[in-house]
């Protein structure tokens, strides 16, 4: 097998002319197009009847991660527009106890015209719920990838939430190459999206409406989700020549207990609605190995490293099957009277990846040269380019608002 760390990103080109990407979507959702690859045919048809295509008794397990609105805009005294895009919580670190807090958090954030403000604070006035507060922001370090800012109202009634709903702004992908528009803030969202913290959607489930979702019911298909906050990072082109220059973004995940039991009445199988679903879930294969090596582990211990899959499949001799993986998860939840795993992955899927769990895909068409295609190529090998000819010959538009695909292997 070839080490991943020497995969080429130039052998996972291709040209995607400008006017095949998709700067709106469907005026229906579910009326897209869906292409079939299944065991190297390739067929298509409309998204609304993917229902059919699914066995009965099949689980499809979905990411039910909400987009915030997560661009703010300053000015200056000057007049320069300052943009402080929140990347993720810094304090408190939870998502949802960060959105709950009143008169003051700090969260990790990309900073647009740095240059322009060197030091001070920003201020803005805005109105919430009909109450005017004082918001101010103050960068206080570096963090991450980005700076460290506190945000500032001092207001016991106002939720940060509801700082963010008031003036914050949808961050739409930058391919799109337009601003945020009214629209977006309804059809950037999955219809079952729930939990607040992606500042990008799981753009394989905008295609799903309540008319899908019942044809599934009807159709025997069982749900279950899963929660990744979708990072700004799904967005970092890989810049060096080899895999093994690029560092994966790491992104935080919740799964409750119970969607692991649900796994294991299946087998350890499932369908992933989105690749974000699929990062989710192989991830869980191997924080179930991290258990069953130390059961005593502490969940900040649980972070599934980038290279962490090819390192342990070296290891043949250690290897669990998905079952015990799993099982490790539950009996470890037990014992910490926990109902919900939390942690974080920063797992990279490409060829020589070996899948445990997901064992076919509903997922949009990606960007050249990027980790999301790696990950489906780990999944259909080569014929990702059989497969993506076929889109481009057959007017299927792309990325975040295109088309989908089911990958069946």
């Amino acid at each position: 097998m070839q080490d991943p760390k020497h995969i080429h990103i130039a052998d996972y080109n291709y040209d995607l002319p400008d006017e095949r990407i998709a700067k709106y979507p469907k005026a229906v959702r579910d009326e897209s197009k869906l292409l079939l690859y299944r065991g190297g045919q390739i067929s298509e048809d409309v998204f609304y009847n993917l229902p059919n295509y699914l066995p009965k008794g099949e689980l499809l397990v979905f990411n039910n991660t909400k987009v915030i609105q997560a661009r703010l805009h300053f000015h200056k005294s000057t007049g320069a527009l300052i943009e402080v895009f929140c990347l993720e919580p810094h304090t408190p670190h939870d998502y949802q106890v960060n959105f709950a807090t009143t008169r003051r958090v700090a969260w990790t954030c990309l900073i647009g015209n740095l240059k322009k403000w060197k030091e001070g604070k920003l201020e803005r006035t805005i109105n919430v719920g009909g109450k005017e507060v004082l918001l101010t922001a103050e960068r206080v370090g570096v963090s991450g990838t980005g700076y460290e800012v506190v945000f500032d109202w001092g207001d016991d009634t106002v939720a940060f939430s509801e700082v963010l709903e008031a003036i914050g702004e949808l961050p739409i992908p930058p391919y799109l190459n337009r601003e945020t528009e009214a629209s977006d803030l309804k059809t950037y969202q999955t219809v079952y999206s729930k939990v607040k913290g992606s500042v990008a959607a799981p753009t394989a489930g905008l295609h799903f409406t309540e008319r899908v979702l019942a044809a599934l019911d009807n159709n025997g298909i069982e749900r279950n989700e899963i929660t990744l906050h979708v990072g700004a990072g799904t967005f970092k082109p890989v810049k060096s020549e080899e895999i093994g220059g690029h560092p994966m973004h790491s992104e935080w995940i919740a799964v409750k207990r119970e969607s692991i039991e649900r796994l294991l009445a299946h087998g350890g199988h499932c369908v992933a609605v989105g690749t974000t679903s699929v990062r989710t879930l192989e991830s869980l294969y191997y924080i179930g190995v991290m258990l069953h090596r130390n059961p005593d582990a502490h969940q900040d211990d649980l972070h599934v490293p980038q290279w962490m899959p090819y390192e342990y499949a070296a290891s043949p001799e250690l290897k669990l099957t998905t079952v015990e993986a799993l099982r490790a998860i539950v009996d470890w939840l037990d014992r910490n009277k926990l109902p919900v795993l939390h942690t974080s992955t920063q797992i990279i899927i490409a060829p020589g990846y070996e899948y445990h769990v997901v064992k076919a895909m509903v997922t949009n068409f990606h960007q050249p040269k990027s980790t999301l295609l790696l990950l489906v190529s780990a999944l259909i090998g080569d014929n990702w380019h059989r497969v993506y000819d076929y889109a481009l010959s057959h007017d299927f538009r792309f990325l975040s608002y295109g088309d989908s695909s089911l990958l069946i292997p």
